[in-house]
């Protein structure tokens, strides 16, 4: 599996974080390579330019707090970045952080911190010595299979294509599903959208732009796999 420059960059990061003792689990794409890559899928995935974490501590941190323990734990590991918040967390908003180069100024990416958000469940991944406590996969699925369900599909194509990776190493129990989208407060549509609106779902992700030279499945390979995939949930 290919990993870019600027993801090898963030998983520095996520490890530096983790090491520091700071209260943050992670989440999304780069959590999900992980998983792929320990399970052995080989085939290149779509990148990535965001970090997606969740801190969660007994009191609300400041924005001061928050970017002070970042920043010691990048420089504690040698890293010649610099942290800044661009946009501070709030009720159903994540608190959002610019890594800059400390020489060159030039942004290399982003992430998005939700803050004492109710806690979900959580494993240890390890990517080429790096180490970091990510969500685990039942929770990664149950959270796609949400928007799958919903017409949040259409505004969020990459959930689907994360099912379609997911669904080559990972066997889906429609169980330990329900019992994560319980736990998170999350909840199931009706697959209205999925099942009845093919044509516009295919115009979606036909927009959906895959960068680095990762090649791009066919829709309809996509479609019937993830389809396959969640049959026993609708």
């Amino acid at each position: 599996m290919n990993i870019s420059s600027e993801e090898k960059i963030m998983y520095k990061v996520m490890k530096a974080l983790y090491d520091s003792g700071i209260p943050i689990s992670f989440k999304g794409s780069m959590v999900l390579k992980a998983f792929l890559t320990e399970a052995g899928y080989s085939n290149d995935t779509r990148h990535t330019v965001d970090i997606d974490g969740n801190w969660n501590s007994d009191t609300f941190p400041t924005t001061e707090q928050m970017v002070d323990s970042f920043q010691k734990a990048l420089d504690d590991n040698n890293l010649e970045l610099e942290v800044s918040i661009y946009r501070m967390y709030g009720e159903k908003r994540s608190a959002g952080f610019e890594l800059k180069d400390r020489i060159t100024e030039d942004l290399l990416f982003t992430m998005d911190i939700d803050v004492n958000r109710p806690k979900m469940p959580t494993r240890i991944y390890e990517v080429d010595d790096i180490i970091f406590r990510g969500l685990t996969p039942n929770q990664m699925i149950a959270d796609k299979i949400s928007v799958l369900s919903s017409d949040k599909i259409f505004r969020r194509i990459k959930d689907l294509v994360d099912l379609f990776y997911m669904s080559h190493v990972f066997e889906l129990n429609a169980i330990e599903i329900m019992n994560n989208l319980e736990q998170s407060g999350r909840v199931l549509g009706d697959f209205n959208g999925f099942i009845n609106r093919k044509d516009e779902l295919k115009h979606s992700y036909d927009k959906f732009r895959f960068s680095g030279g990762v090649s791009k499945p066919e829709f309809d390979v996509v479609y019937d796999k993830v389809y396959e995939y969640v049959n026993n949930l609708i």
